[in-house]
């Protein structure tokens, strides 16, 4: 904790200017007023509190120093990148060049007078390496990976942006727990194999999954490796091999498919669960979209008014998880009760299925409609696939219905809606009739 210091009746915080600021602060020994008289705090308490604050201050002042002076440098590598891509040739810093065969040098010299470019500051800057590479501090690495990604990221609706976002500022975070807040330059693989070890202990002391720290080591590992690709840092492998083995797959499990139909369908099971939840749980059960697709529907993807009443899977404000997962899907039983009661679709959960699911997990729970721990929500989806193989369906159909992959190169249409609809209506629920 940082004392204050007495000077000339005053109480003062007192600070030399740490090693990694001395460049941008030049003052050596900061010395800075709490304005308040050592006589009317003899004891020094309201004077100890203040020089805490100004402390705060200060050191937020040398990261915003430290912070503007990397941006502007960032900002002037960057458009030495781009310069030398737009010229012909790949960016290389002089320090690099100078270590590398002298004929290159030469050649870019040589390139540089035929395009009678001497006289400019950014082709030369550009061409000849005028640029250092530029880090980053960890806390900073996350804003910056935004940045990268803008483009992938305006595809996704604000609940997926922040879904993206919490788990990379998690993992960055737990890092700086252990190693501190470096530059990205200055990491090395002892404190990434110290990173591995914290979570080691983690897994053994707090019970944790291994696939947790997997996670977190995965994000961080391809934030560190991407920024270092896009900035030609030509950083060392740092988490290379730093996976924690014996990760257990962990499928969800099925509902058996009358269960479903004589428990959770049944009449008057779900009457205290609130109207939209209720009919996203039956669009979910009938139709196996999964429950962010269900809860992203709306009067431009439910069709009521055809031969074949269907819903389509689209992006629609958010990004799907992948190209094939885009569908239509016939409606039929309970799904299609649900998409009448709510042609518009259900804006009390829209781009927010976390609380959909949330809510409806804990009903089911409280009302011990879950056979087991590994039962949820999102086992109606397992129990769909599990209905449609045990009716014969072809693989193509399943994968079709279900939003995956087919392992076959596609032809043609693929299946129509009345042929989704004959399978569908194969596996149908017949539960009691529902009251609304």
């Amino acid at each position: 904790m940082i004392k204050p210091h007495k000077r000339a009746g005053i109480y003062y915080l007192v600070r030399r200017v740490p090693k990694d600021f001395a460049h941008l602060d030049t003052r050596g020994i900061v010395r800075l007023s709490t304005e308040i008289a050592v006589a009317d705090d003899p004891r020094g308490v309201r004077a100890g509190q203040r020089v805490q604050a100004l402390n705060v201050e200060l050191e937020a002042y040398w990261r915003g120093l430290r912070d503007g002076q990397s941006a502007e440098a960032r900002m002037r590598f960057e458009a030495a990148r781009k310069r030398a891509l737009a010229i012909g040739v790949t960016y290389e810093t002089i320090n690099d060049l100078l270590a590398g065969k002298i004929e290159d040098l030469v050649e870019r010299v040589e390139l540089l007078v035929d395009r009678k470019a001497l006289e400019s500051e950014l082709d030369v800057a550009a061409v000849l390496g005028g640029e250092p590479k530029v880090s980053i501090m960890l806390s900073n690495l996350v804003s910056e990976y935004e940045e990268m990604k803008k483009a992938e990221l305006a595809l996704k609706s604000p609940n997926q942006r922040r879904k993206w976002k919490n788990p990379r500022l998690l993992a960055i975070n737990n890092f700086i727990e252990v190693v501190g807040d470096k530059a990205i330059d200055r990491l090395t693989r002892s404190d990434a194999l110290r990173f591995r070890t914290w979570w080691l202990d983690r897994i053994v002391e707090e019970d944790l999954d291994i696939g947790t720290a997997n996670k977190n080591l995965g994000i961080l590992s391809r934030m560190y490796r991407d920024y270092n690709k896009l900035h030609q840092m030509g950083l060392p492998p740092i988490f290379a091999e730093i996976a924690i083995e014996g990760e257990m797959d962990k499928q969800r499990a099925a509902f058996k498919p009358e269960y479903v139909e004589k428990q959770i369908l049944a009449p008057g099971v779900l009457d205290d669960l609130n109207e939209q939840a209720r009919a996203v749980l039956w669009i979910v059960a009938e139709t196996g979209l999964r429950i962010s697709e269900a809860c992203a529907l709306d009067s431009t993807t439910i069709s009521l008014d055809g031969d074949v009443p269907y819903v389509m899977v689209r992006p629609n404000g958010r990004q799907l998880k992948v190209q094939h997962t885009a569908r239509d899907i016939p409606l039929v039983g309970v799904a299609l009760d649900a998409a009448k009661a709510f042609p518009n679709g259900f804006s009390r959960y829209h781009d927010k299925p976390d609380s959909c699911s949330a809510l409806v997990n804990k009903y089911l729970g409280h009302r011990n409609l879950l056979p087991t721990d590994d039962h949820s929500f999102y086992s109606l989806r397992h129990t769909f696939e599990d209905r449609l193989t045990a009716v014969d369906a072809p693989e193509k159909i399943i994968a079709v219905l279900m939003g995956h992959k087919h392992q076959r190169p596609k032809y043609g249409e693929g299946p129509s809606l009345e042929q989704k609809q004959r399978w569908l209506q194969s596996i149908v629920y017949k539960p009691a009739k529902h009251a609304g």
